[in-house]
């Protein structure tokens, strides 16, 4: 079993993208709203990486009880003075999470979640792409790993990682299928997998026994348990029978905020 390191893979991409930021005067500004442990977390660590590579970061947080009228006027005017905008999600349910997304200007959106952003991305001409999905083709390329003519699973279709994937499988001509809550015999689905990719935020969600031997497991999930960051996959018994597996943390997550940064400098390169 070889572990997928985004760790040690977020670490070099940080140390180029240093370089490539000097004199550039780049600044990150992250809307959160609310109090959400897990986005509490991954806010930290976006600010821990703009330290460390010299870009300018500024959190701005708004209560959980703000009207949608209020946030949208800030975040106008947020927009305004920084190199790169990112919503933290999830937003509060009174929010209208598409009329907010879309918002941020098109030469701004690092994490490609606006309408506009979202449509280049999937008509295959935008500068750039989703950090997750950047993040999981830089592991698979590291290890060499390639995805075509193996059985592929997605677990969830969600916005931040099973939709965006979905696409760049497809725009690769490479077929997958999607599971869900709803879909029928998922076990017997994920089973036959050679290649399972989970983004639900469900801890675990996926077990050793509905894992087959040797089949690669890329855990894009994230929740908090016992005060700490965990994935879908239950690695203890799923490492049992993976070829590779992606720990949490230290796997996909470390990797997509690197590149959420390099998604930043691309969009200031012009």
């Amino acid at each position: 079993m070889i572990i997928l390191d985004g760790r040690k893979l977020a670490e070099e991409i940080l140390e180029k993208l240093k370089k490539e930021a000097e004199g550039k005067n780049l600044k990150l500004a992250v809307v959160l709203v609310g109090e959400d442990p897990v986005s509490l977390i991954f806010v930290r660590g976006k600010e821990k990486a703009c330290t460390k590579i010299g870009i300018d970061f500024e959190l701005f947080r708004f209560p959980q009880t703000i009207k949608q009228q209020d946030l949208e006027k800030e975040i106008k005017k947020i927009a305004e003075d920084v190199s790169g905008l990112v919503i933290q999600l999830p937003l509060p349910k009174e929010i209208n999470n598409r009329e907010i997304l879309n918002l941020i200007p098109l030469e701004k959106d690092v994490d490609v979640l606006s309408q506009e952003a979202f449509e280049k991305f999937k008509a295959g001409n935008s500068l750039i792409i989703p950090p997750v999905v950047a993040a999981i083709d830089c592991l698979l390329k590291e290890y060499k790993i390639d995805l075509k003519n193996k059985k592929i699973v997605l677990i969830g279709l969600g916005k931040l990682v099973g939709l965006p994937l979905s696409i760049w499988l497809a725009q690769k001509g490479i077929d997958f299928s999607v599971v869900d809550k709803s879909t029928e015999n998922a076990g017997r689905i994920i089973k036959k997998a050679d290649v399972i990719i989970s983004g639900v935020g469900k801890p675990g969600l996926v077990t050793g026994a509905m894992v087959k031997e040797g089949a690669i497991v890329i855990d894009a999930g994230s929740a908090l348990q016992d005060r700490k960051i965990v994935g879908d996959v239950d690695f203890s018994s799923v490492s049992k029978k993976a070829s590779y597996i992606t720990p949490v943390p230290g796997g996909v997550g470390l990797l997509t905020v690197a590149l959420l940064l390099s998604n930043l400098i691309k969009l200031n390169s012009k």
